[in-house]
């Protein structure tokens, strides 16, 4: 007997971005942003930028990685879709008197050149883009052979992976859809470079997270962070107390603090040489 066995149709990845650029719209990702600093200037040493190296930074949100860069005297451009991120790069650049140039940009169709590049970086930025496959060649086009790509993505098993799940739970994912997380997986980054990656290397980091507990965190994401502020929208008023419990109950079960909320939360760094 034949069993006829359905299969989800593909997502309209075009619809995906374009709800994705609304989402990432909301709120104040830069206050959040700021506070994960430090994973930029780590990715610049994991990479060894020298100065006047030309660097890309892709879909760079306020411009951690950007300012690192331009702090090792490399000639940096900083691209986002998002405007008002760019603005405040511009903004932090200027206050630390860095030459920085700005230009809004999709990661998934980048206006540069191929090899136009020697290094390209992204810290929790290309993760998030509707179409992986699309976006990773675009890193891969605009380096030049034997240059650097460098990534910081957060990984399924890590803190961030859990508060997605959490959320999914509540409000699934469109389906279909590959997870951002997957960028923080080594099998998936080989996936999506292939030939075009002569080496890669994956180091497990861990940025740790420090609110003065569970629920000021929650309370503050969910106004600024715009993944969050869209579910708890979705969810409505019926639906908010039960997100918000979980989500304050996962920060308490892996906080190190008893009151306040010190998670650690695991990313994958990863220096990709270009073929």
């Amino acid at each position: 007997m034949n069993i006829a066995t359905e299969t989800a149709p593909a997502p309209d990845l075009a619809a995906v971005k374009t709800k994705q650029q609304v989402t990432w719209s909301t709120g104040d990702y830069p206050a959040i942003g700021t506070t994960v600093q430090i994973v930029g200037e780590r990715l610049a040493e994991a990479m060894d930028l020298r100065p006047d190296a030309r660097v890309l930074d892709v879909a760079a949100g306020n411009g951690n990685a950007t300012l690192a860069a331009a702090r090792r005297g490399c000639n940096v451009v900083s691209t986002d879709y998002v405007p008002a991120w760019l603005k405040a790069g511009m903004a932090r650049a200027e206050a630390e008197r860095l030459t920085v140039a700005f230009r809004e940009a999709d990661a998934e169709d980048l206006p540069f050149e191929a090899g136009s590049f020697d290094a390209v970086m992204s810290t929790f930025g290309v993760m998030f883009t509707a179409n992986q496959e699309a976006a990773a060649s675009e890193l891969a086009r605009v380096c030049r052979s034997s240059g650097r790509i460098g990534l910081v993505n957060w990984t399924p098993e890590g803190f961030i992976g859990e508060v997605f799940r959490t959320i999914g739970q509540h409000v699934p994912p469109p389906p279909g859809l590959r997870s951002p997380l997957q960028w923080g997986t080594e099998a998936r980054i080989e996936e999506l470079f292939g030939d075009k990656a002569a080496e890669v290397t994956l180091t497990r980091k861990h940025f740790v997270f420090r609110y003065r507990s569970p629920a000021f965190w929650v309370e503050h994401w969910s106004r600024i962070y715009g993944p969050m502020n869209k579910a708890f929208e979705a969810v409505g008023p019926d639906g908010a107390a039960a997100l918000e419990s979980d989500l304050v109950s996962l920060a308490a079960a892996r906080s190190r603090d008893g009151t306040q909320m010190i998670v650690p939360a695991e990313y994958a760094e990863i220096v990709i040489r270009r073929a």
